[in-house]
């Protein structure tokens, strides 16, 4: 074949192989780029970056359908840990990363992190010696067959975290006649002896997590109220009951009996919170009101520094700070002997009702806000500062933390009337748990901390197992059958 007839012939089909852009490009004229580009006979593809198990992933997700993709993933969970397990077998042997327990499958930032650290070693001299000879249970045999190394083999032997699974139904439903759906109102309380107080309509009632038996405690439509508020002290023996007239009644739950009744609200009564013997009241004629239910009722304090409605309070954990929400949209925190708030946050753009103090962080405050602000934020109580905050779509009506780990629960009402689970401080979203057909207004964790109860307008209290799998296994019928069982 002629030598200048195959030159141009392979000049033609190089020319054809380029993409459209550099045929664009050239077209333009060399004046525009003046560097020429030089093509061969080989195709060699660019590999670099490409990750191809996610590659795979995401073409088998596109010939599912979302309910398949949704059983995959689940199923998945599992395979998902195998997979880690393997990537650090394979940084064990290859890399000399010496990891002798698993990781977690979520944490990739600190996987790629200590990947990158260790490839910077990758091409280093080193002398490998023999381990010390067989004389622990840790060390591998020197007559053993398997090429794994010790920090292998214990990689291995070390037990699997068992996976968390919050169910998304509550292992139990109760039926709350007249549960009112007001925002401002705290109608639900549990007590460290294992009772749930309830307000409905102009009654109080005891429920018992392991009996299931509910009495009646008080009836306030003699006097012609209704309850806004129920509170129990920390030992649970006694209740504080909040009333729509503005008084505060104490009542002994074992003997059934009302101990005093305190005056001095001109509105009712929406928030309550005990300091040991000392109860503080919210009320909707802004005034916080503190007193020492061993004392005669003219002893109090008044705080006063809210312009509109107080609808939470919330004792810190070492009964030094008091934190208060308002209609007002402002967060206050007082301290037990000032008469004015030692702190005051404004970043809130609605109404401040859902208030909790972290038991495992000293200062730190959860807050969130109503319809129109719909964020959880966070405050160093001993500092003054904001430290992060996140929008959670909706309404935020209460909060709680975990007992145990350093997670956060909260309740929401409009518009997706939604329970949520939070890691803190990452903020991720450990579960979402939905039910109610109205506002998730109300919110107690059980003693033991294993559960939660929350209550609605929909006139229902659900129970959820979230942060164990103990369950109350005693039940029997109610004798008043004030608390229909549903579920």
């Amino acid at each position: 074949m002629d030598q200048d007839y195959e030159r141009r012939l392979l000049r033609q089909i190089n020319h054809q192989n380029l993409p459209a852009e550099s045929r664009l490009s050239k077209g333009l004229g060399a004046a525009c780029s003046p560097v020429s580009v030089k093509s061969g006979d080989r195709f060699i593809p660019t590999r670099a970056g490409s990750n191809w198990s996610i590659s795979f992933h995401y073409a088998n997700e596109n010939c599912r359908s979302p309910a398949q993709n949704h059983k995959a993933k689940d199923a998945s969970s599992d395979s998902s840990k195998d997979a880690v397990a393997y990537a650090a077998l394979l940084r064990n042997e290859l890399l000399g990363a010496g990891m002798e327990m698993g990781a977690e499958p979520h944490s990739d930032d600190r996987r790629h992190a200590a990947l990158a650290q260790d490839s910077r070693g990758l091409f280093r001299y080193t002398v490998h010696t023999k381990s010390v000879p067989f004389d622990s249970d840790n060390e591998v045999s020197p007559y053993s067959l398997s090429p794994l190394s010790n920090k292998s083999h214990k990689l291995l032997r070390s037990p699997r975290k068992p996976a968390r699974k919050i169910s998304k139904i509550p292992f139990k439903v109760l039926d709350a006649p007249e549960l009112q759906d007001d925002f401002y109102l705290n109608l639900v309380d549990w007590s460290a002896g294992n009772l749930l107080s309830v307000g409905l309509g102009a009654c109080v009632y005891l429920w018992s997590a392991c009996t299931s038996q509910v009495t009646r405690l008080c009836d306030l439509s003699v006097d012609g109220d209704s309850v806004t508020s129920v509170c129990w002290n920390e030992r649970g023996s006694l209740v504080a009951v909040g009333t729509h007239k503005g008084y505060v009644q104490i009542w002994d739950a074992a003997g059934g009996r009302k101990l005093t009744c305190l005056e001095g609200h001109s509105a009712r009564v929406g928030a309550l919170a005990w300091n040991g013997e000392q109860l503080s009241s919210g009320s909707r004629d802004r005034v916080i009101l503190q007193r020492d239910v061993r004392t005669p009722p003219c002893a109090e304090r008044r705080l006063q520094g809210h312009r509109q409605e107080v609808c939470g309070l919330k004792w810190s954990p070492d009964h030094q700070h008091l934190a208060s929400g308002g209609n007002d949209n402002k967060l206050l925190v007082w301290n037990s002997s000032s008469l004015v708030p030692v702190q005051q946050y404004s970043d809130h753009l609605a109404a401040v009702k859902a208030i909790a103090w972290s038991p495992h962080q000293h200062g730190l405050l959860a807050s969130g806000g109503g319809t129109a602000d719909r964020c959880l934020r966070f405050w160093n109580t001993l500092t003054g500062q904001a430290l992060q905050s996140t929008d959670t779509g909706s309404q935020v009506c209460n909060l709680a933390w975990s007992k145990h780990a350093n997670e956060l629960v909260s309740t929401h009402g409009y518009s997706q009337n939604q329970i949520l689970v939070w890691k803190y401080p990452s903020l991720t979203q450990v579960a979402k748990l939905t039910g109610h057909s109205y506002r998730v207004l109300y919110l107690a964790v059980s003693p033991d901390g294993e559960a939660i109860v929350t209550g609605a307008g929909d006139e229902t209290l659900r129970f959820w197992s979230i942060f164990s799998k103990t369950r109350c296994t005693k039940e029997s019928k109610s004798v008043l059958n004030l608390f229909t069982r549903i579920r």
